[in-house]
C-alpha cells in the first residue's frame, strides 16, 4: 500500500519532563486540535496510557462526522510513543511521538505516516493540505500553552 508521510518539530521551551506529561494526558488532545474538527473524545476519563490502551473519538471532516478509534502500539515515556488508528478516515495512520532534550527545551517530532481512503487524488486535493493544517495549528497552541520562544519547524 503506497502511503504519505509528514514530519514536523517543534522546540519548546520546557524540560522533557514538563512536557511529556501534556502529550500523556490523551484530554489535552483537544486542546492542541483545530476546533473546525469538531473534536471529542469519547472515552470515559481518566484514561490511563499504556501500549495497548484504546481511545476512541469523534471528528467532523469537511463537515461529514467520522468516528475514530487509536491504539497506542508503543509507550515508552519520556522519549517517545506511537499511536495508530484502528479505525478512522485512514487505510493506515501511524504516529510517532518522540521528545528530545534540545537546547535548554524539548524538541518535539512528529512523523505521520498515513495513506487515505479514495487514494492519490483525495490525498493531492483535500488530505494533504488538511493534515498540513491540523498540525501547524497543534505547532502554534502548543507555542501558546508552553510560551514558545524559538520556534523551529519543519515539513515534508
Amino acid at each position: 500500500m503506497p502511503e504519505y508521510t509528514l514530519k514536523t518539530e517543534c522546540w519548546l521551551p520546557r524540560r522533557r519532563d514538563e512536557v511529556f506529561p501534556f502529550f500523556a494526558d490523551a484530554s489535552n488532545l483537544e486542546a492542541i486540535t483545530p476546533p473546525w474538527l469538531r473534536f471529542e473524545i469519547l472515552t470515559p476519563r481518566p484514561i490511563p496510557m499504556a501500549k495497548g490502551t484504546l481511545i476512541d473519538y469523534r471528528i467532523k471532516v469537511h463537515g461529514l462526522p467520522i468516528r475514530w478509534r487509536t491504539e497506542i502500539a508503543e509507550w515508552d515515556p519520556p522519549r517517545r510513543f506511537v499511536d495508530v488508528q484502528l479505525r478512522g478516515p485512514y487505510r493506515l495512520w501511524h504516529h510517532t511521538h518522540t521528545f528530545e532534550e534540545r537546547d535548554g527545551g524539548t524538541l518535539c517530532t512528529d512523523l505521520v505516516r498515513y495513506w487515505p481512503r479514495g487514494g492519490a487524488l483525495i490525498h493531492r486535493l483535500f488530505v494533504r493540505r488538511d493534515v498540513e493544517r491540523i498540525f501547524a495549528y497543534r505547532e502554534q497552541r502548543l507555542g501558546q500553552i508552553f510560551g514558545l520562544g524559538e520556534n523551529r519547524r519543519t515539513a515534508r
